[in-house]
């Protein structure tokens, strides 16, 4: 049962039994007698029905309090309306303006935080030279066709629709007697510069990058593909938040049943709100569970997200956030980095395998070592040098544990460290903590080398996620290997491949081109092809049009 319906609501009645409505359904007279005769005075009946409201949204707010979600003809309960569902008086930056054009009242809504003021006056100013005669033909035509100077111009008949648009930084004209209003784009948000990520710097190449404004972000798109069939829908999410999300495809390339997909998950989300934006909505529209493993890619470069849209993926903007979510996506995908196309094709494939190598190693470079440890009998002649030279007070599994842990603690320490003590604090992690902690024999000197390579490689790794994704998995193997030896490891590695490979995303194999194996694709994989020679899209995208060139004749 709902709040609602608990407190003797249902769909159908809208009001407490108590309340008196609106002076337009009931004179005051009328009003104060049936108080009297109840007993209670009408502050004591407002207060009742504001403990009563229970409203999941906007619309059903609104008509808790004025009996319909349209727009009412009069001016002042409409008002009244406004004070109750959006804090009209109480919140210091909601203003509702009231002015006479042409012996019309109006009232103009809007957040004073949103509205560009250069543009209000200039409409207001436009407005002041009205007189009656101008407004013969009615005063909902003659500002909507006639006198306000401004493109983005909309009639909206539910004021549920009003609060929100103004909510999200429009501006809207009521006026006395008219059943719509006129709602004006007129948003200014705060906004920074498109700056370069710096999770994902390039030694050549832009250096924009998305910012936490969604039109900002899809203009920054829309710059690198001028392609007609380049789509951007747009959607809300959040009973609440009302967080605008933005569903980007090429309608001639991309696969119409994914995107049907992937926007029935949108639409279908019912949650108050996503306030942390992107990763919430992942959350919401992958439900992966407890799967350490993305299965979307992330971005904040403009030329990564347009490179991927332009190969038929599907990228997902969400306001407030400077992240665009891709998918599908694989995990060869979130092994590629920008840096590998900016180069030529060679020094591309070098620092590519460069990359792999460290990604590798962050993954099997410790659980390898600790294993030749405890079975010496598996190193070969030529590695025989592999070993601590001396034994320390700490087991070998726990010195592993407790530097993972510490590198975790360290790198936590470094996102809250202001920028001039980071370094200050590196060199005491460094050297006070690392040395001494050799020199007192509490640790190995090979354990904390293989650990800083291990670390290195994980940072080497372009997706963030993928590499904490990583570093959990090398510790699940440390511990199969401490605990079983080598049987652990060869069980703990074949486990976690079969487990990636029943991996989807959306309906892709993660693994892919690996397993399914597609030696082409897996080529392009290893090398970075030189442009004119990858000619058709990646098959695991399902696109409508694979050529990227048109064939020779």
């Amino acid at each position: 049962m709902s709040d609602r319906e608990q407190n003797g609501f249902t769909h159908e009645e809208q009001h407490p039994p108590e309340f008196i409505p609106y002076p337009e359904e009931y004179s005051a007279e009328e009003t104060d007698g049936v108080n009297e005769e109840r007993g209670k005075s009408n502050e004591e009946l407002r207060n009742i029905k504001v403990e009563n409201e229970r409203s999941d949204t906007i619309e059903e707010s609104v008509i808790y309090w004025q009996k319909s979600g349209q727009i009412s003809e009069e001016l002042d309960t409409t008002k009244k309306t406004l004070e109750e569902v959006v804090g009209l008086g109480r919140s210091f930056d909601v203003d509702f303006r009231e002015m006479t054009f042409g012996d019309i009242r109006t009232g103009l809504f809007f957040v004073s935080g949103f509205a560009k003021e250069d543009i209000l006056q200039e409409i207001l100013k436009r407005l002041t030279y009205l007189s009656p005669d101008n407004l013969s033909s009615g005063a909902l035509h003659a500002f909507f066709d006639l006198y306000i100077p401004h493109v983005q111009v909309k009639k909206i008949d539910k004021l549920s629709d009003v609060i929100t648009m103004v909510l999200s930084g429009m501006s809207a004209l009521f006026i006395d007697g008219e059943q719509e209003a006129l709602v004006m784009d007129t948003r200014s948000y705060p906004i920074r510069s498109p700056e370069e990520p710096s999770l994902e710097r390039v030694v050549r190449g832009a250096r924009d990058g998305f910012t936490e404004t969604l039109l900002t972000n899809v203009t920054l798109v829309r710059r690198r593909l001028r392609d007609p069939g380049l789509t951007f829908e747009m959607h809300k999410v959040g009973r609440r938040t009302h967080t605008d999300v933005c569903l980007a495809y090429i309608d001639d390339i991309v696969d119409k049943t994914q995107v049907d997909a992937v926007r029935d998950k949108i639409t279908s989300i019912d949650i108050d709100g996503i306030p942390l934006a992107d990763k919430q909505l992942e959350e919401a529209i992958v439900r992966k569970g407890w799967n350490p493993y993305p299965l979307v890619r992330y971005s904040e470069r403009p030329d990564v997200v347009a490179s991927h849209i332009l190969e038929g993926r599907v990228a997902l903007f969400s306001d407030t956030s400077p992240s665009v979510i891709i998918l599908p996506t694989t995990f060869f995908d979130l092994c590629q980095h920008a840096e590998e196309n900016r180069q030529t094709a060679f020094m591309g494939s070098y620092l590519r395998w460069v990359r792999f190598i460290g990604i590798f190693a962050s993954l099997f470079l410790l659980p390898l070592w600790l294993l030749l440890v405890i079975h010496p009998e598996l190193k070969p002649a030529s590695l025989s040098f592999i070993g601590p030279q001396a034994n320390a007070k700490i087991p070998l599994i726990a010195q592993f544990l407790l530097i993972e842990f510490g590198v975790d603690l360290l790198r936590m320490a470094a996102v809250h460290t202001p920028t001039p003590l980071a370094s200050a604090m590196g060199l005491i992690a460094a050297i006070l903590i690392g040395d001494i902690a050799v020199k007192t024999g509490l640790f190995v000197n090979e354990v904390v080398l293989y650990m800083a390579v291990a670390a290195i490689g994980m940072f080497a790794t372009p997706s963030y996620e993928l590499g904490l994704a990583n570093r959990v998995i090398r510790l699940g193997l440390l511990i199969a290997v401490s605990i079983f030896g080598g049987p652990g490891f060869v069980v703990g590695v074949t486990a976690f491949i079969i487990w990636l490979t029943l991996r989807r995303s959306y309906n892709s194999s993660y693994l892919w081109p690996f397993i399914p194996f597609n030696a082409k694709a897996m080529t392009a994989i290893l090398f970075r092809l030189p442009v004119m020679t990858s000619k058709q899209r990646p098959s695991f995208n399902k696109t409508r049009d694979r050529t990227r060139m048109p064939r020779q004749e």
